[in-house]
């Protein structure tokens, strides 16, 4: 190899490096705040104010609830609404939550899953994270097979259960980057 061809090499290659960089560096700039990121929240979940509600209608979308299209889940409530733009629900449906809750923020889904097996051994799919507590992770899943497990046996799980049907739904609609308001 020449020198001068050697160069250019050593050029592309820092070229390339500085690139990945600067994508690397947009895409942290551009992830929501949220537990374990820059400009997350340090005060616990529980002095989080419960977000009004509508008594006369609970499937009603809670007020103060974030704006825009987002997937809004209520730890306390144990529902999800599925809201476009201008606060049109699409969808809202009640859950199973796991054993380890979210903190109230907001998050952006971060993975994906078309079916795997489930920290308590059961067969899912349509499954989307959006976060993880103390190394659980948290997100959205549909069992396969028969009703919604019982969150309290076995260990620490941060599968939100769903219906099939809502699973479907949910899968539709949340892809990678969506917003997801979780709200006491």
């Amino acid at each position: 190899m020449t020198s001068s061809s050697a160069g250019f090499v050593a050029g592309l290659t820092v070229a390339a490096v500085a690139g990945v960089g600067f994508l690397a560096y947009q895409a942290a700039a551009s992830v929501p705040a949220g537990p374990g990121r820059p400009g997350a929240s340090s005060s616990p979940a529980a002095a989080a104010p419960k977000a009004s509600r509508d008594r006369s209608d609970p499937a009603a979308l809670p007020a103060a609830s974030g704006a825009g299209a987002r997937v809004v889940y209520s730890v306390d409530d144990d529902r999800v609404w599925l809201v476009r733009a201008g606060n049109k629900v699409e969808r809202t449906f009640e859950v199973t939550p796991g054993t380890v809750d979210p903190k109230p923020g907001t998050y952006a889904v971060t993975s994906r899953s078309k079916s795997i097996i489930g920290t308590d051994g059961t067969p899912i799919e349509h499954v989307v994270r959006f976060t993880s507590v103390d190394g659980v992770s948290i997100g959205f899943s549909a069992a396969v097979a028969g009703p919604r497990p019982n969150p309290g046996r076995g260990g620490r799980t941060g599968g939100i259960r769903e219906s099939r049907a809502d699973g479907e739904a949910m899968w539709r609609f949340a892809t990678i980057g969506e917003k997801v308001v979780v709200i006491r």
